[in-house]
């Protein structure tokens, strides 16, 4: 979002930022700079609003961000910019000057090649663009200022990059392909390029009206295709009734693996005619049974097996051997179980799931010593399925604490870095965009030792998605007290009381959904640290009796945390306690998770590694290890996983 996160969020952060100006900061010390802050957010605001600015105090010139405001007020200057250059260009060119690379100039660049493509100022447009902007409106804006300057050596093979994107792209982009068109360097066989990456990609209405371009007969196959695409069932069964020519190749396959996702039983009851129909042999029907097999283990239907029969060995990759396991997992079929985990690759066979469930399959086949072997192998690598090892084991578990040694020295030399404290205060006023800008224009100069003592001054800063991110790229994961930190602990303890929710929970769900930061908006709309739809949290109101007229305000921990808890705590009365499956349906919706419960019990172990969705498989997985570690950091006591492995019915 740049550096504004809108009024809204000025607004608040400048009353936050009021209020705690007098506030003491760990330690009892006074925050030195939130007099300054509070009068940087007031005259932030000001320059956003275009409002002229007055004298600066001294105080102000001296903030750390003082170079944001003046970059905002010559933003807002530039918006209002008339047809000629004006002294608004001027003063944004000597800023850019004077601050070279720094992050404070980029979103400022932005502003000014959008009023400079606005005034149609090419030549300025030109000298002051820079193809590392990752803006594609703006990439298309300079290939007009090229062509508009006859700067045509060479543009060709860039515009035709641009063509061969899977999306419909920006309105500025239309006038660079006219040219290209023009030129007679966008042929027929680039649009129908072009149309088969949509329609790979599901876009089939923008791809409809590419294909348009094309002649009667070459596009007539690739309409068929979106056809496919929009209407599988329908359109496979007219064309398994009467075949015609014009249909691509691949767009049957498409359209049949896109049949058995979504509607196995309707795929399943349609494959006899369908290797019927086309007379495939073995080898031509592999691709189509392979579809259909994996259809059918998402969907977790007993015929999986005998499908997966069918596909060739050329067919089986590690994606499917993975889904063939778990469809003979939840089959009982542990031969094929074992079968499967021995053709994996050696990468992926070696992970702590794959020798949990080799584990499993060796002891049902009465393989003791391999069994104990795999099971004593897993413990030492912390995540669920060192716990499951341990459950099977009859053991209570103990994470591995690895600390990251502390160089106080370093750390305190590191937060008195410009660049640093400038990210600091961007996440103070309300700016995380720009302030991980700041952050990563400090951080990567930095030796391999001050990038390590790095995370523990995010983390001292309560910055905390940010220390466990840094932590991850060195593959640090087991400083718990560090990387496991418990913020907003009254709310959190409130919760507990009100509630039969515990604490490690709780955090448990904050730590995977939101990493702690109370302003995270997911690509859904969910929001806050515990991720909650606007949906979900008008019903845990009602369900509290305090449904009002507006919407909850989300961003708020102690509203978000609140209603999140109610959330969990219903869905764990729905499935009677199970918390896996309650913790899926908090991920995935409770309606899908209903669906993917058996009839007859099932071991609890199996019932998660059948999840037909990765990302919710992963999160059930994350969020009982982060409860784990949060109760074994409370208590400094090992911990049972039995229950992890209780079985799951309807």
């Amino acid at each position: 979002m740049g550096w504004r996160r809108g009024q809204r969020l000025i607004l608040s952060v400048l009353a936050a930022a009021t209020s705690a100006s007098a506030q003491p900061l760990a330690g009892g010390t006074s925050d030195p700079l939130a007099e300054a802050r509070s009068e940087f957010l007031v005259a932030f605001q000001r320059a956003g609003a275009g409002v002229v600015a007055q004298a600066d105090s001294d105080r102000l010139q001296s903030y750390p961000l003082y170079s944001y405001l003046q970059a905002e007020r010559i933003g807002a200057a530039l918006g209002n910019a008339a047809d000629q250059w004006t002294a608004a260009d001027s003063a944004a060119e000597r800023f850019i000057s004077n601050h070279g690379g720094e992050p404070v100039t980029a979103r400022l660049r932005l502003i000014w090649l959008a009023s400079l493509a606005r005034r149609r100022l090419w030549e300025q447009f030109l000298d002051q663009y820079r193809n590392d902007t990752g803006d594609e409106r703006q990439r298309c804006q300079y290939l007009a200022a090229r062509i508009e300057l006859e700067h045509i050596s060479g543009l060709a093979p860039p515009i035709l990059e641009l063509w061969l994107k899977p999306r419909q792209l920006s309105s500025e982009c239309e006038p660079v392909f006219q040219w290209l068109r023009a030129e007679g360097a966008l042929t027929d066989t680039h649009v129908e390029q072009r149309v088969r990456l949509l329609l790979e990609a599901g876009e089939t209405s923008f791809a409809r009206s590419v294909a348009r371009r094309l002649p009667a007969d070459r596009a007539i196959g690739l309409l068929r295709w979106a056809d496919l695409i929009d209407r599988p069932a329908a359109e496979i069964d007219a064309y398994l009734t009467m075949p015609v020519d014009a249909i691509v190749p691949e767009a049957l396959l498409d359209a049949w693996a896109r049949l058995s996702r979504d509607d196995p039983p309707s795929a399943l009851a349609r494959y006899p005619v369908l290797i019927d129909s086309l007379q495939l042999d073995r080898s031509a029907a592999s691709p189509f049974a392979l579809a259909l097999a994996l259809g059918l283990a998402w969907d977790r239907r007993p015929e999986a097996l005998s499908v997966f029969a069918d596909v060739a060995a050329r067919d089986i990759d590690d994606s499917a051997l993975q889904w063939r396991a778990r469809a003979a997992l939840w089959a009982g079929d542990w031969e094929v179980v074992a079968v499967s985990i021995a053709g994996m690759s050696d990468e992926l066979r070696t992970t702590a799931r794959w020798r949990y469930w080799a584990a499993r399959a060796a002891g049902v086949r009465g393989d003791r010593g391999l069994e104990d072997e795999l099971y004593e192998s897993i413990l030492t690598v912390d995540n669920v399925y060192s716990g499951l090892a341990a459950a099977q084991l009859r053991r209570r578990v103990r994470p591995a604490l690895e600390p990251l040694p502390r160089s106080p020295p370093s750390v305190v030399r590191l937060a008195g870095e410009p660049v640093l404290v400038r990210a600091r205060e961007l996440r103070h006023v309300g700016l995380p965009v720009a302030a991980m800008r700041e952050w990563r224009y400090g951080f990567e100069p930095l030796d391999p030792g001050l990038q390590r003592q790095a995370i523990h001054l995010a983390a001292d800063w309560q910055w905390y998605d940010l220390a466990v991110a840094t932590a991850t790229r060195f593959e640090i994961f087991n400083d718990y007290p560090l990387l496991y930190p418990t913020p907003y602990a009254e709310v959190v303890r409130e919760v507990e009381r009100t509630t039969d929710l515990d604490a490690d929970l709780i955090y448990g769900i904050m730590r995977q959904e939101s990493l702690f930061r109370a302003d995270a908006v997911s690509a859904a709309g969910a929001r806050g640290l515990m991720q909650l739809q606007p949906g979900t949290a008008a019903m845990a109101l009602r369900q509290l009796g305090e449904a009002t007229a507006g919407r909850p305000d989300l961003d708020d921990p102690a509203v978000n945390i609140r209603l999140g808890a109610v959330a969990l705590e219903s869905l764990l009365l729905r499935f009677q306690g199970k918390l896996p499956v309650a913790l899926a349906a908090y991920n995935a919706g409770a309606n899908a998770v209903e669906r993917w419960l058996p009839r007859e019990p099932i071991a609890g172990d199996i019932w998660i590694e059948n999840i037909p969705f990765n990302e919710t498989r992963e999160y059930v997985g994350r969020v009982l290890w982060h409860s784990l570690v949060y109760r074994w950091l409370e208590s400094e006591r090992t911990q049972s996983t039995r229950d992890w492995l209780a079985p799951i019915a309807q």
